[in-house]
């Protein structure tokens, strides 16, 4: 690899590229960091210009912020528990000049192809053209951006306006009219809330029952619930399931389905909200479609309500246009990975937040990025490829045991089992004997001057 230059590549300046940069420049590793748009924050960047922000204007995150901050920067407490999306775009830039690394960041620079090379090594092609080539690739290109729509889709014909929940912005348009939001994610719950609020009405339709989870649990966020860091995963949630029974109560008694699964055995349903507007009459509940019909639409009940508009919140497809489907393809949004990390294959690539925990994201795509440094540096060994291959199978399977096959539960992780579970692989791979040089050599930092009197 000596025509290679000594350099990593990181895909997107969202929140988990940019972590990576951070990471990548505490351990002296040279990188360039190539952003499709003008600007950090990638989905937290309302209105991005590279259309690939899922933000609505009244978004705020449902994991507090003592959970979803970096950890050597902490969010400023003037923020609320809960922050508006304004305000966590605002920390990512905050973050980014905080520590000085905006200058590796390329921005309107739309990776078009990433190529593997014989022998090692990744070829970058850029929307102009150009091409540059690194030792290692590292993809933080989310997965909130390409909208699944339902498929099949739905037979008959509609008249009014359909959207996914990707485009919908301020509720607006949805002024007098009867509004049908198809799902059951965080997303269709917090759409349906607000719309309800301008809508003649709001049909909620839900395809299977889901727990739903307040914001607050028992007078404390949600995610830090007493004794977090210390409690067996499975007592935690049994903890976390006593708490909502109490809280809640049984989703049947507002008309919801019920639930085919314990609680936190699908990814949760995040809304203080929902259950108030269910209760005023202004959110009605509805099952599956069956068939579009014109100025309505007919459920699997048999019953048919006249709607002038429809939001499908059917989720998002893991993809990535810079691979050939060779390369990396996540069929039915299944890519299997070491500990959601390192590909099997290819040794010099690495996902970083491609996952979906049940807490935040940006501090594990933190703990990504040290873990691959430590490799990229030598400084931590993988197990042998049988013993890899393993380990991703067995956790396939215990992710299939718990939340099913549905394309919405490939990524799912319990945040501290995922935290816990890297640190012992880290402790595990300094101790295993190399098995190959180093990927990559730390650059030399230049020197501060030095003042004289």
């Amino acid at each position: 690899m000596s025509e290679i230059p000594n350099r990593v590549c990181i895909i997107g300046a969202g929140s988990s590229g940019i972590a990576a940069c951070k990471v990548l420049q505490d351990h002296d590793i040279p990188f360039d960091c190539f952003e499709a748009s003008d600007r950090v924050g990638g989905n937290w960047a309302y209105d991005n210009p590279n259309k690939m922000s899922s933000a609505y204007k009244s978004l705020f995150i449902n994991t507090s912020r003592e959970r979803m901050e970096y950890s050597d920067y902490p969010m400023p407490k003037t923020y609320p528990v809960f922050p508006h999306h304004t305000q966590i775009a605002e920390y990512f830039n905050n973050y980014v000049d905080h520590f000085g690394f905006r200058q590796h960041i390329r921005f309107n620079c739309l990776v078009t192809q990433a190529e593997p090379l014989e022998g090692g090594g990744w070829e970058i092609t850029l929307q102009d053209g150009s091409t540059q080539r690194y030792r290692a690739l590292m993809v933080a290109n989310g997965h909130h951006w390409d909208p699944r729509w339902p498929e099949p889709p739905f037979p008959g014909h509609f008249n009014g306006d359909i959207i996914h929940s990707h485009y919908y912005r301020v509720p607006d348009p949805y002024v007098d009219k009867n509004v049908l939001v198809l799902g059951f994610g965080n997303s269709a719950m917090d759409i349906a809330s607000e719309t309800s609020r301008v809508s003649k009405m709001t049909y909620l339709a839900v395809r299977r029952g889901f727990h739903i989870i307040p914001k607050y649990v028992l007078g404390r966020p949600l995610d830090q619930p007493i004794l977090y860091y210390h409690l067996p995963n499975a007592l935690l949630l049994r903890l976390v399931a006593l708490g909502l029974a109490i809280q809640v109560g049984k989703v049947t008694n507002y008309g919801l389905p019920k639930p085919d699964h314990p609680v936190l055995h699908a990814h949760p349903t995040v809304s203080s909200d929902i259950l108030t507007r269910i209760t005023h009459g202004r959110v009605k509940i509805k099952p599956n479609i069956r068939e579009l019909d014109g100025d309505g639409v007919i459920f699997t009940d048999g019953s048919r309500e006249q709607i002038d508009s429809i939001i499908y919140c059917t989720g998002y497809k893991i993809t990535f246009p810079f691979f050939r489907p060779e390369v990396v393809e996540a069929k039915q949004n299944d890519l299997p990975l070491f500990r959601r990390v390192f590909h099997p294959k290819y040794r010099d690539l690495f996902f970083i937040g491609l996952l979906q925990p049940l807490g935040a994201i940006m501090p594990l795509a933190e703990l990504q990025s040290i873990w691959v440094s430590k490799y990229l540096l030598g400084e931590y060994t993988l197990p042998p490829q049988q013993a890899l291959l393993r380990d991703i199978e067995q956790e396939r399977e215990k992710l299939r045991k718990r939340f099913g096959n549905a394309p919405r539960h490939t990524m799912e992780v319990d945040f501290l089992p995922y935290v816990r579970g890297i640190q012992k692989e880290m402790r595990r791979g300094r101790k295993r004997p190399p098995t190959a040089p180093a990927l990559i050599q730390r650059e030399a930092r230049t020197a501060e001057p030095v003042a004289h009197d």
